[in-house]
């Protein structure tokens, strides 16, 4: 059993910053990939980044160079650090987690079935 939660949503001006973190539990469980989601109201989850069981990182397109995740393989945590935050990155931010994920699908919403509840992001101009 997976349980997934998210922590560090809050809200900002454009330009600021925020430090997101996902835990997994247990810290045992070995060959799990973590992910981090979005979703703003009306628009699909958008996938941000994702850490493969191989310790690479993917990222979407949309966020290089403004998110940078970090994974903490002793408890299984992801971290985001968000800087040079937009009004458009407001969303409600998911962590999701699932054992052996395939990098060619890494970043594809179906490829986990442990989902934390979620944390606010919400960015003003």
């Amino acid at each position: 059993q997976v349980q997934v939660k998210e922590s560090g949503g809050g809200s900002v001006q454009t330009g600021g910053s925020l430090r997101l973190s996902c835990s997994v539990s247990p810290n045992s469980i070995d060959d799990i990939s973590v992910a981090w989601f979005r979703q703003a109201p009306g628009k699909e989850r958008e996938a941000i980044t994702a850490s493969h069981t191989s310790g690479r990182i993917g990222y979407a397109d949309s966020v290089k160079g403004r998110f940078t995740a970090s994974r903490d393989l002793a408890n299984n945590s992801l971290h985001l650090q968000m800087n040079s935050l937009k009004p458009e990155d407001t969303a409600m931010y998911y962590c999701a987690a699932e054992r052996w994920v395939a990098w060619s699908v890494l970043l594809d919403s179906d490829s986990y079935t442990n989902w934390g509840q979620g944390t606010q992001v919400t960015v003003s101009s």
